[in-house]
């Protein structure tokens, strides 16, 4: 199908776009703001305008029109939980995302820039396997403390592309086959991916699964809470100190990987031991999510940025290979991933689903 798809990704610095023609590109760009965007919390209507117009120059720019567009599709923001797929945007979800209902976050104006261009248009508007997706097993969900009960956030759109892609590649079907995913990126998520459904993840932002480049990952509770006591931190503080200034920037100053992978290239000791230390502990999550899955996994797939440093993945490899074949499908391909789930649905493979 030639149908053309217009895909948005906000994100704190940056919006990233792309237009499809069926399977073909015919651009893609992250249009960086460099601190000049304009927060949604404090100026909805400046915020959306700020974005509307970038994303209207960009399309410009690549002799794209509006009236070309078959449909529309946003990054999924902070909703409640709700099982992957494609959502047809709805006044329910503009509602929860607009009030910042279940969290504040750049990529919540996804839907409110896909909706504005959608009824601009008159052309469908959806989202798709937004970070909210929650397909956890009733398991899955005990934490260890009745007050407590364990979340799915986690890298779903990725997480999710790769595993129809590689069943695309290999002539499967998702729903058929059992799968290990590790995204591996700012923060990393390891998903059980059992016959279509992420019955079981790591919560890479609310503090579970390894460290990775920003994030603590898992971390012995009672010397959080000292930590939290000793600098007098209250809780916000100290989890933005965790999401931010741990894994490799806290233990090496940067969180770039390919800095990282040189220095452990060129003899720098420690750089190796904190960066091998991160794929020790991918592997153990991956380990656990083989036990999860009783061992019947087709695959694991390592992905994410991380994904593109071979002495990293071949450190995961050697600890986890025994499960399954390794297969590397690096970097995040989101925009692409948000344009197939849109085509999907206009081709009539996939019905979409609708946000209540």
């Amino acid at each position: 199908m030639n149908m053309r798809i217009l895909a948005i990704n906000p994100g704190s610095s940056s919006t990233k776009l792309a237009v499809y023609e069926g399977e073909t590109p015919l651009f893609e760009e992250s249009i960086e703001h460099n601190g000049s965007a304009v927060s949604y919390s404090t100026d909805p209507e400046g915020a959306l305008a700020f974005r509307m117009q970038h994303i209207l120059s960009s399309l410009a720019a690549h002799s794209v029109t509006l009236d070309s567009l078959d449909a529309v599709i946003g990054r999924g923001g902070m909703l409640h939980p709700i099982p992957g797929g494609v959502y047809t945007v709805n006044e329910r979800m503009l509602a929860d995302l607009q009030s910042s209902k279940y969290g504040d976050h750049a990529s919540n104006m996804g839907a409110m820039l896909a909706n504005i261009i959608g009824n601009m248009q008159q052309i469908p508007a959806f989202i798709a396997d937004s970070v909210v997706t929650d397909e956890l097993s009733d398991l899955a969900r005990l934490s260890g403390h009745p007050e407590i009960s364990r979340a799915s956030v986690f890298h779903a759109l990725n997480q999710k592309a790769k595993a129809r892609r590689f069943c695309f590649d290999r002539g499967l079907k998702y729903d058929e086959i059992n799968l290990i995913i590790a995204h591996i990126g700012g923060g990393a998520t390891i998903g059980a991916h059992e016959k279509g459904r992420v019955i079981d993840v790591n919560d890479g932002l609310g503090g579970e699964g390894p460290y990775s480049a920003q994030r603590c990952g898992g971390l012995p509770t009672s010397s959080a809470l000292r930590l939290m006591e000793r600098e007098q931190l209250s809780a916000t503080a100290l989890l933005r100190k965790l999401n931010t200034k741990g894994g490799l920037i806290g233990y090496l100053g940067t969180d770039d990987g390919k800095e990282v992978s040189r220095r452990a290239q060129n003899g720098d000791e420690r750089a190796r031991y904190i960066f091998e230390g991160m794929a020790y502990q991918v592997s153990k999550e991956i380990g656990a999510y083989a036990a999860v899955l009783k061992g019947d996994v087709q695959a694991i797939i390592l992905t994410g940025g991380f994904a593109r440093d071979k002495m990293f993945t071949d450190w995961i490899a050697e600890r986890t290979k025994f499960i399954a074949e390794i297969v590397v499908m690096p970097g995040e391909d989101e925009q692409q991933a948000l344009c197939a789930a849109a085509l999907r649905v206009l081709a009539g493979e996939e019905q979409p689903l609708v946000y209540v």
